[in-house]
């Protein structure tokens, strides 16, 4: 009994060993992970997704994942070329497209993928003026994303987007812009406001001559300009005198005083 029970444990002890290194062959991968698997400590291949097999304690994997991370990149202060300090802080996508050189050209990509962001917004940034930053959002992040894209290549990592979230101004500055902003609406409405005065005059002048060409189209516009008076209830009369007959008294010579009445 004593025999048998000694050939149980070691049995016991070979199956758990069997299972150990079955288990530590045996790996399932995600469809969103890939292995870099390491020979002996060198590198041999990326495999993945689904189910690999491992040679115990010779072979080693690193498990990457490839779906597309939002990197949120922390507020910068950033100083524009026009000399105003704004804090301005944006979102950065990317994703591994190669697991292989992720794990081994760079220790953490995501720790240098988030400091390369900060240097690469702060520097674009400061090349423009604060109307640039507000009114060309989009050609900003296309030139960010495009730097970004090209240092991160060599990583095996491929970013897909960047946006700036928020530019923040000091309170100073927002007031100077808002009566900036007020300024120019009011030189806007001056600017109509002429436009529309140049355009009456015209429209004026033109109705001036046709009226001018017409014998009693002017006595025609004042017998209409009587009907629209008397229709609003006042009680002025208005005679209208025609313009040729104030020229006419106004060559007529003064006539002298008489010696009677000067008497």
């Amino acid at each position: 009994m004593a025999e048998l029970g000694v050939n149980l444990g070691v049995w016991v002890a070979l199956a758990f060993v069997a299972f150990g290194v079955i288990s530590s062959a045996l790996k399932i991968l995600r469809e969103y992970e890939r292995a870099v698997i390491y020979t002996l400590g060198r590198y041999t291949g990326t495999s993945g997704p689904g189910l690999i097999i491992l040679i115990p304690f010779i072979q080693q994997m690193v498990r990457v994942d490839i779906r597309t991370v939002a990197e949120d990149v922390p507020s910068q202060d950033v100083i524009s070329q026009d000399n105003v300090s704004v804090k301005v802080n944006a979102v950065l996508y990317y994703r591994i497209i190669d697991p292989a050189k992720a794990i081994n050209q760079v220790e953490d990509y995501r720790m240098a993928t988030s400091q390369l962001a900060q240097t690469t917004l702060r520097s674009v940034l400061g090349k423009h003026e604060l109307d640039e930053m507000l009114a060309e959002r989009d050609k900003l992040n296309s030139d960010i994303q495009q730097i970004l894209d090209d240092q991160t290549e060599a990583w095996g990592i491929k970013v897909a987007n960047v946006e700036i979230k928020h530019v923040d101004l000091d309170s100073s500055m927002i007031r100077a812009i808002a009566r900036q902003a007020e300024a120019e609406r009011e030189r806007r409405a001056k600017i109509i406001s002429a436009e529309g005065e140049q355009q009456a005059s015209i429209k004026l002048a033109e109705a001036a001559q046709v009226l001018s060409s017409q014998d009693g189209a002017l006595q025609l516009r004042y017998l209409g300009t009587l009907t629209e008076i008397s229709s609003e209830g006042t009680q002025t009369i208005v005679f209208p005198m025609p313009i040729d007959l104030l020229g006419q008294l106004s060559k007529a010579p003064i006539p002298a005083k008489s010696d009677a009445s000067e008497a």
